[in-house]
């Protein structure tokens, strides 16, 4: 990817996610407006602007400069990969554009110069060096004749007015000035100008350019290159880099640096009679046509070897010629046509001014905010004016974990002592009002509960925020991560390491790719699948524009329902569509069969490998080199790992493809692992992922010769077409090799060498899914039985132990004892009372 601007920051940091982390990013940068501020960050302590930037260089394979001051003021975030190549069509771009938009008259208003002044300006180096004031000096001593054919009448003026710019101080207005009255020159007529964003009103004003600079560059002065886009006629020493680009009496004036008397003979030359001389005119005439394609070939050159040495072709493209071989009637000018007419553009310079649209502007607030949300303390009165210290707050976090470590301390105490017991009827309404719970907070997942009711459901498996765009939110859809982290916060995405920890090792994650995601939904999948149909679809598939669209979900989801097809597989990405195919790309080749694009696709060994594989699953012999035949028939087949099946025919063709990646990786691991070499693929990008591009096409071959029908939806229609017709298939398929009976009984075998012999030494296939196999079953069946048994046995001990229990009789029935005599009669005896 290249990226031309530094607007594109965000474009920048989102390659820094997987899954684009490993794609090749080139980042030509024309703005300075972040490098004019990177020395204010620092003198802030503003070190988080700084480490974002740095960050976001640092993704960039490459970050290119057209000149040699930029990777100076951009310095501060170098990180080894800055790289210059001068030159670039931004000049002469500007330059026309000020044209189409100003007039010369205003910039010379602006700049406070009369119609009849004769206007002199001084260029030169961007960079502040010592003996600048001398080489300014000889300018000036070099043009001090002309003074007497520029006097006005009274003769304390002049109509010559020098404008002498550089990168220097204001303070250098003061030198400059003392030298002209030195010299001899009126007061007035030499003028100071710091280099800034005007520098296209002080060009444009100007009757004459000087390069007043004699020191050797390593590039072509840009300021020279634009000055001669406003056709201005320039003056410069004959230093390398201008003696390579400019013919002189044809582009431009040149003279030997330093040297003073050729100086004032190359200005005479140029001026006759107070005007520009005719010669001068035609060389900025001619200078203006040579500046719009001077650097072209050099520039256009750089950046065809930067992408020779950044780019890692894939297996299938035709490698491109080098650089040095590019003709030379495309470098011999830039493709203006691509551009914008200056004359009718409205945008602004790349070198716009710095606002609050801008990119720097709009991270600064981002982190000044979150600084300032960070670094907030409350200020809170205590008595007077003193507020809380940090030391205060401190301490007030300090007590409250304290508190919370009592509080937890507590609450352990407390459930060790004894609790009262309630009832059962209050145990069952408990754990009643808990399951009622669990289940309002399950039915909240609408997705679920609409997944739950239809036939089909299609995963997509993703790795890194990087692919969230791509994903789809629809009940049809789920999501499935290859990595815990980077998965979609708040959405019902399966985790895939969780139910397949292999894809916790990254090595496997990266060689397997979508395989992993089916390995993972296959591992126990009445657990998270409970749908009779499933699907998968790459998040690539976004991307390629062959997703499935409202209309074409619509008909698949009819199709699978009423069981239009049977049992088939439905695929939406066709291989003689895809980019990687050559009539695709309309190359004037014969039909590409299977196993070609397979090669192409494989480094040219897709063959070789699969045949290796296929002979090593099936324990076949060494001379074994057959391969499924795969007939060109004008049909298509399914890529991109997009396509439906029936559940039970996706198991089916999980435990093929488990077998076959375990032979896959037997083969390969040591190469691939330990060395870092993968015969599938020519660059280290596509190494990375070394058994993908086989496993993408495995399905193929399955469904091929396991006699299910293939049909291919059309993405955006919906129109269904069946490919590789079954009456066809009559005497191609190896249907034997593919049958249920046989790769049950290989499964089989294999759960029950992992369930005797518990190999120590590496093997991939137990860690593909479950192992299972009728010993286990019927080892499970006796355990349950004798749990069962065993239960039984305590229930009748128990029953024993009650029956034979000692019971005690009752000690007797309490008898309330009856009232007094005085009381039933009702009579109150009192002292007073008399006989």
């Amino acid at each position: 990817m290249v990226v031309n601007t530094l607007e594109a920051k965000s474009l920048v940091t989102s390659l820094i996610q997987e899954p684009f982390k490993a794609v090749p990013l080139i980042w030509v940068i024309h703005e300075n407006e972040l490098g004019l501020r990177l020395r204010d960050y620092a003198l802030s302590q503003l070190t988080d602007i700084l480490n974002d930037w740095k960050e976001t260089f640092h993704r960039a394979d490459v970050v290119i400069f057209h000149d040699y001051t930029m990777p100076m003021i951009y310095s501060s975030l170098d990180t080894g990969n800055f790289f210059v190549i001068p030159g670039s069509p931004i000049e002469t771009w500007e330059a026309e554009h000020f044209m189409a938009t100003q007039k010369i008259e205003d910039s010379r208003i602006h700049l406070g110069f009369d119609s009849k002044d004769f206007v002199i300006v001084v260029v030169g180096s961007p960079f502040v060096y010592k003996g600048m004031w001398l080489e300014h000096a000889l300018v000036m001593q070099a043009i001090l004749p002309l003074m007497t054919e520029f006097k006005v009448e009274n003769g304390k003026a002049t109509r010559l007015k020098l404008v002498i710019m550089s990168s220097n101080s204001s303070t250098y207005d003061m030198a400059l000035q003392a030298i002209a009255l030195r010299l001899g020159f009126p007061s007035g007529s030499v003028q100071h100008v710091v280099v800034n964003r005007d520098v296209n009103i002080i060009l444009s004003a100007a009757d004459l350019v000087l390069y007043g600079s004699f020191r050797e560059e390593q590039e072509f002065p840009a300021i020279l290159l634009r000055a001669m886009s406003f056709e201005k006629p320039i003056i410069a020493p004959n230093l390398t880099m201008v003696k390579k680009y400019i013919e002189d009496g044809k582009h431009g004036l040149l003279f030997p640096a330093g040297n003073v008397n050729m100086l004032t003979k190359a200005v005479l030359l140029a001026i006759l009679n107070g005007r520009v001389s005719p010669l001068a005119n035609e060389i900025g005439l001619a200078g203006r046509l040579h500046a719009k394609n001077v650097m072209a070939r050099d520039v256009i050159v750089g950046y065809a070897a930067i992408l020779e040495n950044v780019l890692q072709f894939p297996s299938e493209s035709a490698l491109p010629h080098s650089a040095s071989d590019i003709p030379e009637t495309v470098t011999r000018e830039w493709q203006w046509q691509l551009f914008t007419d200056p004359f009718e553009s409205k945008l602004e310079s790349p070198h716009q001014s710095f606002s609050k649209k801008n990119v720097v502007f709009q991270v600064e607030e981002l982190w000044k905010s979150r600084r300032h949300m960070a670094e907030f303390v409350p200020k809170i009165s205590k008595g007077g004016d003193e507020t809380i210290s940090l030391h205060d707050w401190a301490e007030e976090k300090t007590n409250e974990m304290d508190e919370a470590i009592e509080r937890r301390e507590a609450d352990e105490l407390e459930e060790r002592n004894d609790q009262p017991q309630g009832t059962w009827e209050d145990v069952y309404r408990n754990v009643k009002r808990v399951e009622r719970t669990r289940g309002e907070l399950h039915e909240r997942d609408d997705g679920e509960m609409e997944r739950t009711g239809q036939p089909l459901s299609i995963y997509e498996p993703y790795y890194g925020p990087g692919a969230w765009p791509f994903l789809h939110h629809a009940a049809l859809y789920r999501g499935i991560g290859l990595a815990t982290r980077g998965r979609r916060a708040g959405a019902d995405d399966v985790d895939g390491p969780g139910r397949l920890p292999l894809l916790g090792d990254s090595y496997y994650r990266d060689v397997l790719c979508e395989y992993g995601a089916y390995f993972a939904i296959a591992n126990k999948v009445d657990r998270i699948h409970k749908n009779s149909w499933i699907g998968f679809q790459t998040w690539r598939a976004g991307g390629r524009k062959v997703s499935l669209s409202t209309v074409a979900e619509k008909e698949l989801i009819d199709a699978v329902s009423t069981g239009k097809h049977g049992n088939a597989v439905y695929f939406w990405a066709r291989m003689d569509k895809d980019v990687r195919h050559g009539s695709s790309k309309r190359i004037a080749i014969q039909q590409e069969d299977f196993w070609s694009f397979c090669d192409a696709t494989n480094a040219g060994n897709c063959r070789v490998v699969f045949s290796d594989a296929f002979r090593r699953m099936y324990n076949l012999p060494a001379s074994w080199k057959a391969l499924p035949p795969m007939p060109v028939d004008g049909d298509s087949w399914s890529v991109l790992h997009s396509w439906a099946m029936p559940t039970s025919s996706f198991l089916e063709l999980v435990m093929f493809a488990r077998m076959f990646v375990d032979s896959l990786d037997a083969q390969h691991y040591e190469e691939h692992h330990d060395n870092g070499t993968c015969c599938l693929s020519l660059s280290k990008m596509e190494g990375q992922h070394c058994y993908c591009r086989v496993l993408e096409l495995l399905v193929n071959v399955w469904a091929y010769h396991s006699a299910r029908r293939m049909i291919y939806v059309n993405p955006v229609t919906g129109v269904m077409q069946e490919q590789h017709m079954l009456e066809h298939r009559r005497g191609h398929m190896w249907a034997k090799w593919f049958g249920f009976s046989l790769l049950k009984a290989m499964d089989e075998d294999l759960a029950e060498e992992v369930d005797y012999e518990h190999p120590a030494n590496r093997w991939l296939w137990p860690s593909t899914g479950e192992i299972f196999w009728q010993g286990i079953y019927e080892r499970e069946q006796n355990h349950h039985h004798r749990q069962k048994i065993l239960k039984k046995r305590r229930s009748r001990e128990k029953l024993e132990r009650m029956r034979g229990r000692h019971r005690q009789k009752s000690l007797g029935k309490f008898v309330k004892p009856s009232p007094p005599k005085d009381a039933d009669n009702g009579s109150v005896k009192t002292e007073d009372s008399e006989p």
